[in-house]
C-alpha cells in the first residue's frame, strides 16, 4: 500500500495549507496511506503530525533576520529558508514512500533538507518562491529565468544579494532530486518551465480540489439570514487576508472600480461583504456600505459566505490558482476578475464570471455591472458557475489524477 507523506508549514491556517489537506483527506477516502507533518496543527485529525521540534519553533522568527540588510524592501513575502530544522530525521521515522511538498516556507524547511531526502519527490506549487531567489510572486521581474541578484523586490543594488546567494543554494541543492512538480495552474506551469531551476523538470498541472458536498450552493436568503446581511441589496464579496497590504492581491484597482461604480451611480445598489483577516478600519471609506464578516476557516461557513454574496471579486494582478474564485464557483456565485494567472483557469469569460482587462479598474467595474444588469442572463452565469467547479474542481478528480503521478513514478 503507497505510503505518501504532505510536507506543509500548517493543515488548515491560509489557503495553500487548506488546499492540502482537502488533497490528504481526498487521497485516504481512496485507500492511500496518506500523513500530513506539520509545524501548525490546528485540526484533532490523527494523520496530521505536528513536526514538535524546538527547531520548527523558533523558524519564523530567526528567518527573517537575513531581511535586515533590506529595510527598503517590499512588504511582501520573501523567504531565503536557511534557519536549521530537524526535518529529515523525523521524515526518516516516519519512512514514507512519497514525500509530497506543499507551502514550506517561514522557516519551516530549509533548502537543503531536500537533498537529504531518499524518496522520489513530487511538489505542488502554491506560489513561485520553488523556482525564484526567494520572493513568492515575482510580478514584472523575470530574472528567476536566469540566476536572480540585484533583486527589486529586496530594492537591492547588487548582483551578489540575498536572492542570488538562495538561487545559488537552491540550484545545488534542486539538481540532484527526484522531483516531479505540480502547478495549480497553466500559468505558473509556464512559468515553472521558463525558470533556470525547475526547466529539467517534469511539471504538471492539476488544479486544486474541493469537495464539492461542502462547497455547494445555499439558499440565498438562508444565508443572509445567518449572516445577518441585508435581503433587498446586491452584495459583492471579497476576500481580505493580506489583501490590503500585499499590492498583488489588487485592492488598490478594486477601490478604483468602486469608485467608478459610484460614478455610475450604483451606490444605492450594492453593498460589500468583508472576509478574512482585514482590519474593518481599512473598508471605511470606500463608498459603500461595508460588512465585516471576520475570518472563517471551515469550509460551511465560507461556503455560507460565497452563497450570501451575488458576485466575487478576485481584483489580484498575480494568482497560482485563486481558490477563493474556484470556491465562489463551486457555490454558485459568478467571479469578476482580471483576465491574467492562475485566475484564466477557473473563470470562462462572460460564461461564469467576467474576466476585465488587466490591470484596468474601470473594466473591472463594467464587469460587476455586466454581472448584476440583467436578472435572465445572472441566472445562467450561476448555473453555469456550478457547472464549471463539478467539470474541473472536484476533489475525487483531484485526488485520480495524483495518484496517476504517484504510479507514474513506479514506487
Amino acid at each position: 500500500m503507497l505510503k505518501v507523506l504532505h510536507i506543509s508549514t500548517s493543515d488548515v491556517e491560509g489557503g495553500a495549507a487548506r488546499a492540502t489537506y482537502r488533497l490528504h483527506r481526498g487521497l485516504l477516502e481512496r485507500g492511500v496511506t496518506s500523513q500530513m507533518l506539520v509545524r501548525a496543527k490546528r485540526t484533532n485529525d490523527n494523520s496530521v503530525i505536528a513536526a514538535g521540534s524546538f527547531l520548527t519553533k523558533l523558524g519564523p522568527p530567526l528567518s527573517s533576520f537575513p531581511l535586515r540588510k533590506y529595510p527598503a524592501r517590499e512588504k511582501s513575502m520573501f523567504s531565503s529558508q536557511g534557519f536549521f530544522d530537524a526535518l529529515a530525521a523525523r521524515v526518516d521515522r516516519l519512512n514514507p514512500d512519497l514525500i509530497h511538498l506543499h507551502w514550506i516556507c517561514n522557516g519551516f524547511l530549509r533548502i537543503e533538507t531536500l537533498a537529504k531526502f531518499k524518496q522520489p519527490i513530487v511538489w505542488t506549487l502554491h506560489d513561485m518562491w520553488s523556482f525564484t531567489g526567494g520572493c513568492h510572486y515575482t510580478q514584472e521581474c523575470q530574472k528567476y529565468q536566469d540566476s536572480c541578484g540585484n533583486c527589486p523586490h529586496l530594492k537591492s543594488d547588487r548582483q551578489e544579494d540575498l536572492s542570488r546567494q538562495t538561487w545559488r543554494r537552491k540550484a545545488k541543492t534542486w539538481q540532484n532530486l527526484n522531483l516531479t512538480v505540480v502547478s495549480p495552474s497553466n500559468w505558473l506551469a509556464q512559468c515553472a518551465r521558463q525558470s533556470s531551476l525547475f526547466k529539467q523538470f517534469r511539471v504538471e498541472v492539476i488544479p486544486h480540489g474541493l469537495n464539492l458536498k461542502k462547497y455547494q450552493p445555499v439558499d440565498r436568503a438562508t444565508s443572509r439570514s445567518i449572516l445577518h446581511l441585508p435581503q433587498n441589496k446586491q452584495l459583492i464579496a471579497f476576500g481580505a487576508v493580506t489583501n490590503t497590504t500585499d499590492r498583488r492581491k489588487g485592492f488598490y484597482l478594486l477601490k478604483a472600480a468602486l469608485e467608478r461604480l459610484s460614478q455610475l451611480g450604483w451606490q444605492d445598489k450594492i453593498e460589500l461583504i468583508i472576509f478574512g483577516q482585514g482590519n474593518p478600519s481599512q473598508f471605511t471609506d470606500l463608498g459603500f456600505p461595508v460588512h465585516c464578516l471576520g475570518k472563517f476557516q471551515d469550509d460551511l461557513s465560507l461556503s455560507i459566505v460565497y452563497s450570501a454574496a451575488d458576485i466575487t471579486v478576485v481584483p489580484s494582478t498575480q494568482e497560482a490558482f485563486g481558490q477563493v474564485a474556484s470556491e465562489s464557483l463551486a457555490c454558485g456565485t459568478p467571479v469578476a476578475a482580471f483576465g491574467a494567472t492562475g485566475l484564466l483557469d477557473i473563470i470562462e469569460h462572460q460564461q461564469n464570471g467576467y474576466l476585465a482587462q488587466p490591470f484596468i479598474a474601470e473594466d473591472l467595474a463594467q464587469g460587476i455591472v455586466w454581472l448584476l444588469e440583467d436578472a435572465r442572463r445572472y441566472r445562467q452565469l450561476c448555473k453555469r458557475a456550478r457547472q464549471q467547479a463539478e467539470r474541473e474542481f472536484s476533489l475525487e478528480l483531484q485526488a485520480n489524477r495524483y495518484l496517476t503521478i504517484y504510479d507514474s513514478l513506479a514506487i
